[in-house]
């Protein structure tokens, strides 16, 4: 997309100003010692729901790997590590981020597959990576480690199904003209994936905001929570209503896609959920003062009491009550359907999902926050240092 000048120098001024009122952290850098490591593999970060990343030009400004406190990516490639964020579709379907995030690995063009774009009603093929890919190497022996912060969290899943089972429906429809990513048989070139408050399951958020517009008495403060909700996760108009993130992170559908999701063997699984709730003497939730950004206030207040039957018949109750303010922390643990154990230390195994401790904040605390900021470089050379000495 061809950048406006003229708005780019707003864009900037604003994040400038908002940058001297939000001063990055007084965060003492970290010492590596690598020397216990026993691998060094690539790290690819994944940006949820109407993120962004290295494409996007306003990253340099404000990037989402680190917020306010200072880009995340520059400081852990500094401490030895290989980091890249990649730049998704913000409202796209897990399964065109999927695609999308694996030409950027490849450099090449994306191919959304025939099958899917003729029933979603789009291109089959998108933007052309093959001069500007993420980054150098991807095999079996130059392995990678993904990371996906919400949305972000069922795209590297998505991902690595693919490259390990690939897509019957697409080589059927494609035939000889099928892209490598539906061929599966790649396993072995994922080394780990983690989850950052992630909706495996799905979230309530967006039941709750239903309830809201239906009700007469909605405070103002939860009618932005319809907008902050239906603004992010606005369909695209050439695309089929099922071909979205909204679609894609509704409980219902969530709880199908992750049917057509294997936990893989080879590979290592962990899962970050976030809280920004407490319980109270009735058993509802409510926000933690000073641990949740305005933003999410409203809807983790709604979310903490919100009970339902979705119409697949599933019962939401008093256990979806903790949040972070958009995802529930059921739901962030590990996929309903998949093997998980509590990670309490020690040597950890592949394929089993090892629910990480919970991580105190909202929904954008573990990327570093929006305006409430938190210290998220310490977290992640601890979690990257961590997965090397596997």
């Amino acid at each position: 997309m061809k950048r406006d000048g003229h708005v780019a120098k707003i864009i900037s001024f604003i994040v400038s100003v908002i940058m001297f009122c939000f001063p990055a952290l007084n965060i003492p850098h970290v010492k590596v010692d690598d020397t216990k490591f026993n691998t060094e593999y690539a790290n690819v970060f994944v940006h949820g729901l109407a993120g962004w990343g290295s494409y996007t030009w306003y990253n340099d400004f404000l990037p989402y790997w680190g917020m306010f406190g200072g880009d995340l990516m520059q400081y852990l490639n500094a401490r030895g590590f290989e980091c890249y964020s990649a730049a998704v579709d913000p409202t796209g379907s897990a399964w065109d981020r999927a695609c999308e995030l694996y030409a950027q690995l490849t450099g090449t063009v994306t191919d959304y597959g025939e099958e899917h774009s003729k029933r979603c009603h789009h291109d089959r093929y998108g933007e052309d990576y093959s001069s500007d890919p993420l980054i150098d190497e991807w095999s079996a022996e130059d392995k990678i480690n993904l990371l996906g912060h919400s949305f972000g969290g069922v795209t590297v899943r998505l991902l690595a199904e693919l490259m390990a089972n690939g897509s019957e429906a697409e080589r059927e429809a494609s035939g000889s003209d099928v892209s490598d990513l539906f061929t599966g048989g790649k396993a072995d070139w994922i080394y780990s994936v983690t989850a950052l408050a992630a909706p495996h399951n799905g979230t309530t958020a967006y039941l709750v905001r239903d309830a809201i517009i239906k009700d007469v008495n909605a405070t103002a403060e939860e009618r932005a929570v319809v907008a902050m909700l239906t603004v992010a996760t606005a369909p695209h108009l050439d695309r089929a209503l099922s071909d979205s993130a909204e679609y894609d992170m509704d409980i219902d559908h969530a709880l199908a896609i992750n049917e057509n999701i294997s936990t893989l063997k080879n590979v290592y699984y962990f899962s970050y959920p976030c809280s920004a709730t407490e319980r109270n003497a009735d058993g509802t939730y409510s926000p933690v003062d000073g641990n949740i950004d305005r933003l999410f206030r409203a809807c983790a207040v709604r979310m903490g009491k919100f009970t339902c039957t979705t119409k697949g018949g599933y019962v939401v109750d008093e256990k979806w009550f903790e949040n972070d303010g958009l995802v529930n922390k059921i739901s962030a643990l590990a996929p309903f359907n998949a093997p998980s154990a509590v990670y309490s230390g020690g040597e950890v195994a592949t394929g089993v999902w090892n629910i990480m401790p919970t991580f105190s904040g909202d929904h954008l605390s573990i990327n570093g926050g929006l305006f409430v900021n938190h210290n998220v470089r310490v977290f992640y050379v601890d979690l990257l240092s961590m997965i090397n000495e596997l």
